[in-house]
């Protein structure tokens, strides 16, 4: 585990997305969980190490971060859009019916994913307090219809999930790229300068990597608007995959599923625009 601000931590160890760990004197704020169930269960004990843990924030609805929480009986904290995507999936899931280059894709067979339906949600914005810590949930669209950040405003640090990706791409493909370009420009303005910004896919990161994330939308929305209603074919979108996959930190052993997850949401993405 990596210690980003005192008491304030992140975990890349498990399968599917990074995690976040806030600790204070009235217990444990879980940043997103783990994808297997043994491992989720394996989060939730190594938090309690740290104190009584209250919360798990889920970030979005993206299924790398949802089938593992259906084994946690903590509350699940989670914006409105995410909490509906999460009651619409069956429950019953199977990771390799639609591929989009998540981790999920290889799971066989799970059942009762609706036990992971978050007990709370909010709109637009919502703080809660632990001892002497208060965390805000903002609604910030983008990569997903409910994605969100949380910052724990005593510590200065904010977990902002996909909004900015160094390692690996995100998935594109419910994406809505104004609105994640005004995410991004909310990261770069005056409001968020204090903050240590730490991103799902890669940890904390600087200004620049923001910078880098819009010109990287701005290729995908320049293709998008070029092409127009007829949209890409899958060799298109293989050939701008493979032009794009060069913006991120892809190891060779990962490239293949990053390219699978960038093919996947640009068909996707460019079927809905």
């Amino acid at each position: 585990m990596r210690k980003i601000k005192y008491k304030v931590y992140i975990e890349s160890k498990f399968v599917g997305v990074q995690l976040g760990l806030v600790v204070t004197n009235e217990g444990v704020l879980l940043i997103d969980c783990p994808l297997k169930v043994d491992d989720a269960k394996e989060w939730i004990s190594f938090a309690a190490e740290y104190g009584t843990p209250r919360y798990v924030a889920l970030l979005d609805a993206h299924p790398d971060r949802v089938m593992g929480a259906r084994s946690i009986d903590i509350p699940l904290i989670a914006q409105d859009r995410a909490l509906e995507t999460i009651r619409e999936l069956s429950d019953t899931f199977k990771g390799g019916l639609h591929p989009i280059g998540a981790e999920a894709d290889r799971l066989k067979r799970v059942t009762g994913v609706q036990r992971a339906a978050p007990e709370i949600s909010f709109s637009n914005q919502m703080n809660i307090h632990l001892g002497k810590s208060e965390v805000q949930f903002l609604h910030r669209p983008g990569p997903r219809p409910g994605s969100a950040w949380v910052l724990v405003l005593d510590k200065k640090v904010a977990f902002i999930g996909d909004t900015v990706a160094l390692d690996e791409p995100p998935y594109l493909g419910t994406a809505n790229l104004q609105q994640w370009m005004d995410g991004l420009d909310e990261l770069r303005g005056a409001t968020m300068e204090a903050y240590t910004l730490v991103t799902s896919q890669g940890g904390p990161i600087r200004r620049e990597d923001i910078n880098a994330m819009a010109r990287f939308i701005r290729k995908v929305e320049h293709r998008l608007e070029k092409v127009g209603a007829g949209g890409m074919d899958e060799k298109q979108v293989g050939a701008f995959a493979a032009k794009l996959i060069g913006d991120f930190k892809v190891t060779n052993a990962r490239r293949d599923q990053a390219l699978l997850r960038l093919q996947a949401g640009l068909l996707d993405l460019a079927s809905t625009s």
